[in-house]
């Protein structure tokens, strides 16, 4: 392979891996046992550019939420099953995601009865869809601001610490030595979390253009950092004939 094809290799895989990174739609759970309530919001949430998953019910909102993440609950208070307010006082038990409730009662009561649970914001029906999506981004605007501000230098997954200033890796909190091609492979693939990454593009990436090695040389540098991550070596997967996943 020439310098030519290495170069252009490198800014395909670079684009590869640059769209999934920049593809991000915020997440809506809607539980609504309205139908055309749900469809209602579902379309303008969308329109707006949100990923909408919808639940009819409390307690499937609750089960839902233990299993994945969401930016923002819509929902009604009155559900069959399990109603809004229990939904929504379980759900922030386990899990801080906002929530706005929707009901066809507005008295005082149900309001402040509401923010005693949890709820972040509260609106009537009937309402108008471009109000809620409104109070919607406002809602998920706060609630990103009032979140403790990472340190964008450090990588932390489980139980593994990676420091990309001071270049260094910890595990469960003790330092472990690293070569510099070891730091790299780790370093590509944890800021890859959950994408297979091919042999080549690891080349590519940590030993640059003008390495035209075995690319088994990759697999052994696997077999390495491996044994120096511990019990978190599994987090490495391999991809038989593809290359490798860094997933905890």
């Amino acid at each position: 392979m020439n310098f030519a094809d290495l170069l252009f290799k490198k800014i395909k895989n670079c684009c590869i891996i640059k769209s999934e990174e920049m593809i991000f739609m915020p997440r809506i759970l809607i539980a609504d046992d309205e139908k055309d309530i749900s469809t209602l919001i579902k379309r303008y949430a969308e329109r707006d550019g949100f990923e909408v998953v919808a639940v009819e019910d409390g307690s499937e909102a609750v089960e839902i939420c233990r299993k994945e993440d969401f930016d923002i609950i819509i929902m009604d208070v009155m559900m069959p099953d399990t109603d809004g307010f229990t939904a929504c006082r379980k759900i922030k038990e386990f899990k801080d995601i906002p929530v706005l409730m929707l009901s066809a009662r507005g008295t005082e009561y149900d309001k402040l009865f509401g923010f005693e649970v949890g709820v972040d914001d509260y609106v009537t029906k009937p309402f108008s869809p471009k109000e809620l999506m409104a109070r919607v981004n406002v809602i998920i605007k706060r609630h990103s601001l009032s979140q403790p501000k990472k340190d964008t230098n450090v990588i932390t997954l489980k139980g593994i610490e990676l420091d990309m200033l001071g270049h260094t890796v910890k595990v469960d909190g003790e330092n472990t030595e690293l070569t510099s091609k070891e730091y790299g492979i780790l370093l590509y693939l944890m800021e890859n979390k959950g994408i297979v990454l091919t042999r080549d593009q690891i080349l590519n990436e940590v030993w640059g253009y003008d390495y035209f090695g075995d690319d088994r040389t990759v697999d052994w540098q696997i077999k390495l950092l491996r044994n120096k991550l511990g019990k978190y070596r599994e987090y490495i997967h391999t991809i038989r004939g593809v290359g490798y996943k860094f997933e905890a």
